[in-house]
């Protein structure tokens, strides 16, 4: 059976740590993933992690220059199960939503949408404006699905790394990829339903 192949895009919105943690994810699961960072997204890296840029980049199989329109990733005739882009910025979200092409992310975004293929933007936006709002429904009905990074709690995590596998679980479980560290809704049997008479 043929490796699954998945495109992995970063932007300069806060939660760098998501996207690493799909990447380790991902390779964990030997998932193919094809890197692209915007320059935000590396100085957000730098910024809010302790990893490097080429740390970040070496969990990846393929990596992507932002502005090179030419790459494999670019094209409908290249394979792959689909894109994420983890962490997604609004201006992304703007771009990918209008079909303006302006990088690598947005064009390979926008070749997803056309060849049907699964688009998931996490996107880190809070509040959102009308706007945003706007855009979200346009990608929404071009066949993209918006996974905003709202954490769960049902999971009952113990620290804020549990609290972002289980998103990041969440999200690939958009793909039909299984992680060990996604704990799924059972039911409410042992869960305390709130006091309503106090």
């Amino acid at each position: 059976m043929p490796r699954k192949k998945i495109i992995v895009a970063m932007t300069g919105a806060t939660g760098a740590i998501l996207g690493i943690k799909t990447l380790l994810a991902l390779r964990k699961l030997h998932v193919e993933t094809h890197l692209i960072m915007s320059h935000w997204a590396e100085e957000t890296v730098k910024f809010e992690t302790d990893y490097s840029i080429a740390k970040v980049r070496a969990l990846a199989d393929h990596v992507y220059n932002i502005h090179d329109q030419a790459a494999p990733v670019a094209s409908g005739s290249f394979r792959v199960d689909g894109m994420i882009v983890v962490p997604c910025s609004a201006k992304t979200l703007d771009g990918i939503s209008t079909g303006y092409c302006y990088d690598l992310i947005s064009r390979a975004a926008d070749v997803i949408l056309k060849e049907r293929k699964r688009l998931v933007l996490a996107l880190r936006e809070t509040p959102l404006s009308e706007i945003h709002l706007r855009n979200m429904t346009d990608v929404t009905r071009a066949g993209a699905v918006i996974c905003p990074t709202v954490p769960a709690f049902y999971n009952k995590p113990d620290s804020i790394d549990a609290m972002m596998d289980q998103l990041v679980g969440r999200m690939l479980d958009l793909f039909e990829v299984d992680t060990a560290d996604f704990v799924r809704w059972s039911g409410e049997s042992g869960i305390r339903a709130p006091n309503t008479h106090a």
